[in-house]
């Protein structure tokens, strides 16, 4: 029995002079230079002699090193190497902390991450700013990989019939932070904010909670005398919402609209992808109403931006069209509502393809046989629809064999 349990707790606590005294089963107490002691467990592995330590005196007790002693020497028999074990648990769970990253720090970093692929400079905002309201409260401080169905329903279902729009946007928000964290290994399995197969078997549509609101729009019949309005009134901001109308394009496009962009001489204007919906350059013809405003436009040295702010170097604010608007007394309107406008009198006062006042709109063709079929983008025949609706919009013309009330098939 000495043999294996030499030393006693008296001995374990009296001795002073440095050096190794062994207990049995490879468990040695280390006297060290200046007093301190400790257990070290000793043993030969592929021929080598190897140590490992077990723990201070005043942490591990004799019973206590013993029992590890043991334990260790039974690991041997099976084959494993009790050092490499022991580094390869630390490593785990040192691997373990570092990717029980919280959900908020995840999307911080989603956000940091796709700030600068964002066209507005406001979506970062506007993700921030709903997260922190909706999602954080909930999920912000737990560990990513333990956000499961019952947390996003806890998010969603108190906003989502009486903010279905807010709460869409939520949850595809969640969805794109949790994809993102399970590519980068802070979790895994199935996304549980993702809709189609998943959640929306757990909650209604949203046609179903809420009407879809459209934006305001003018009828078409209105138009003219709304320009001719438009028209009497001073400054850059009128000017860009005339030729927002006149080209059915969308608010941002026009008020970031730079001179590099227009091609005066073949009355062409290209919208780069970065500032579309649809992510592609998008080609608009000018028409001579619209090239006349462009002609009047006052200029500024150093200045890129076609529609010109009031301060410093850059363009219009945000607000400018809409603060236009509300100049004229048209709060019931706003300016994307203008390319319904434009859609409806194509629809309704000509005798254009659909495809044609799609493409002038920049929509994206729904149809994968009839986007095979039709790879162009139709330009020649948009350039004469926008050149009949900016004859419309002022009644100059309406010459055009593509505008009602002439029946039969248009030559387009």
């Amino acid at each position: 029995m000495r043999a294996i349990n030499k030393l006693t707790v008296k001995e374990v606590d009296n001795l002073s002079k440095p050096g190794l005294y062994a207990d049995g089963l490879g468990l040695y107490l280390q006297v060290a230079v200046g007093g301190s002691k400790s257990w070290i467990f000793r043993f030969m592995k592929n021929g080598k002699a190897k140590k490992m330590g077990l723990g201070s005196v005043n942490l591990v007790s004799l019973k206590e090193a013993r029992d590890k002693a043991f334990m260790l020497q039974r690991k041997l028999m099976d084959g494993t190497d009790p050092i490499k074990e022991r580094d390869a648990e630390r490593l785990a769970i040192q691997i373990a902390e570092a990717k029980a990253m919280s959900f908020e720090d995840c999307a911080s970093t989603y956000i940091s991450s796709h700030r600068a692929g964002w066209k507005n400079a406001k979506h970062a905002d506007q993700w921030q700013n709903t997260l922190s309201t909706y999602v954080f409260p909930q999920l912000g401080k737990l560990p990513v990989a333990e956000v499961d169905v019952g947390l996003v329903m806890k998010v969603l279902r108190p906003i989502w019939t009486e903010k279905p729009e807010t709460a869409t946007r939520v949850r595809g928000r969640i969805e794109a932070i949790l994809d993102w964290a399970t590519a980068h290994g802070y979790r895994t399995g199935d996304n549980p904010a993702r809709w189609k197969g998943h959640l929306d078997k757990l909650l209604p549509k949203r046609q179903k909670v809420a009407k879809v609101k459209h934006h305001a729009a003018l009828a078409y019949s209105e138009i003219a005398s709304f320009m001719s309005d438009l028209r009497a009134m001073e400054g850059v901001s009128p000017k860009a919402l005339e030729f927002a109308i006149l080209t059915a394009t969308r608010s941002g496009e026009t008020l970031g609209a730079l001179w590099s962009e227009i091609d005066m001489e073949n009355a062409l204007w290209v919208i780069p992808g970065s500032r579309m919906k649809a992510e592609k350059d998008h080609r608009v013809p000018l028409s001579k109403q619209a090239l006349e405003i462009l002609r009047n436009l006052p200029r500024e040295d150093d200045n890129p931006y076609v529609f010109i702010g009031n301060r410093g170097k850059g363009g219009l604010s945000s607000m400018a069209l809409l603060m236009t608007l509300r100049r004229m007394e048209r709060e019931d309107l706003t300016v994307h509502g203008f390319r319904s406008t434009f859609r409806d009198w194509a629809a309704e006062q000509t005798a254009y393809p659909n495809e044609v006042a799609e493409m002038a709109l920049a929509h994206t063709v729904g149809d994968k046989v009839e986007a095979a079929y039709r790879r162009g983008d139709l330009f020649e025949k948009r350039r004469r629809i926008m050149a009949d609706w900016a004859d419309y919009c002022g009644k100059s013309g309406q010459s055009s064999d593509n505008v009602l009330p002439i029946r039969g098939t248009a030559n387009v």
